[in-house]
């Protein structure tokens, strides 16, 4: 899950190198963290969130392969709490 996470946002963002993910696996549910550098958090986001929601419904395809649930959630620059979770 966070390889394919990690390839469809550095594919995205401007500073690759800035990506970071956290994944977190616990009984059938995935939890992941994901860390930008703050000038790409609106190319991840998109307008209106598209960007984000498409990236969590590809996410969910993957999920419902694997029989688990996942949680992806974007952290706010400088590591507060994440601005988008669902």
């Amino acid at each position: 899950m966070k390889d394919l996470l990690n390839f469809i946002v550095t594919s995205l963002v401007t500073k690759p190198d800035a990506v970071k993910i956290e994944e977190n696996n616990q009984e059938g549910n995935v939890d992941l963290n994901l860390t930008v550098d703050p000038s790409d958090m609106g190319l991840i986001i998109g307008k209106n969130g598209q960007t984000i929601r498409a990236i969590r419904k590809l996410l969910t395809v993957r999920a419902i392969a694997e029989n688990v649930r996942v949680n992806l959630q974007l952290a706010e620059p400088g590591g507060q709490n994440p601005e988008v979770s669902s």
